[in-house]
């Protein structure tokens, strides 16, 4: 965690910076529920757990039993595997709300968005794909996409490698966290979906940015 910190604060104020911090951030672990101790990386402790008080999960309820059984009852180990067994089941029920939590989003997003066709935000580039560019508006936070044929003036190949596409003819770099301008081109409620047209300044303050052409 302090590297990260010290790479956060180094790209400050620097082009890279949107790029940076979302890859940064993707590339976290996230965490999972297990009776494995492997301490805690961020804060430099051999031996951590973490529970929440007042309770919000069942694994909060489960630590706060096991330390009364410790401290207080001064009663012996638990079964491992009961344990282990409970933990997947919580990290699972985790990423189910997680899920459905994104996908709620996503409605309220696209319900915001259905009387905003035809106008204009600025949003950042928040990912590249081989459907297109997901752009992130600024301000409402709603998300959606880019499609190949919605970018003006070339045709854009996907880099994947290193989170960009890039124009065939005129060598135009559009990246992960660029700064872009987009209209609302249409809204599907049912799907959670919303498309996106990129306008032709793009990006916002890239626009000078440019790469060799991929040879034939």
């Amino acid at each position: 965690m302090k590297s990260y910190n010290k790479l956060f604060k180094d790209v400050e104020g620097k082009g890279e910076k949107n790029l940076i911090e979302t890859v940064a951030v993707r590339t976290m672990a996230k965490a999972v529920y297990s009776t494995d101790n492997i301490g805690h990386y961020g804060l430099a402790f051999d031996y951590y757990t973490h529970f929440t008080s007042p309770i919000r999960r069942y694994p909060d309820l489960m630590v706060h039993r096991l330390i009364e059984r410790y401290l207080i009852e001064n009663q012996g180990s638990v079964d491992k595997k009961k344990y282990d067994d409970m933990c997947k089941h919580a990290s699972d029920m985790e990423k189910q709300a997680e899920e459905m939590e994104r996908q709620s989003i996503k409605y309220k997003q696209a319900e915001y968005l259905q009387d905003k066709i035809g106008q204009v935000f600025e949003g950042l580039v928040s990912g590249v794909s081989k459907w297109g560019l997901f752009v992130e508006l600024k301000g409402n936070k709603c998300e959606g996409l880019v499609r190949y044929e919605d970018l003006p003036g070339d045709y854009y190949y996907l880099d994947d490698d290193n989170f960009r596409v890039v124009g065939q003819d005129t060598g135009r770099v559009i990246q992960l966290g660029d700064e872009v301008r987009v209209v609302v081109k249409a809204v599907d409620l049912f799907k959670h979906r919303m498309d996106f047209e990129m306008l032709s300044d793009l990006p916002m303050d890239n626009k000078k940015k440019k790469t060799k052409k991929r040879s034939s």
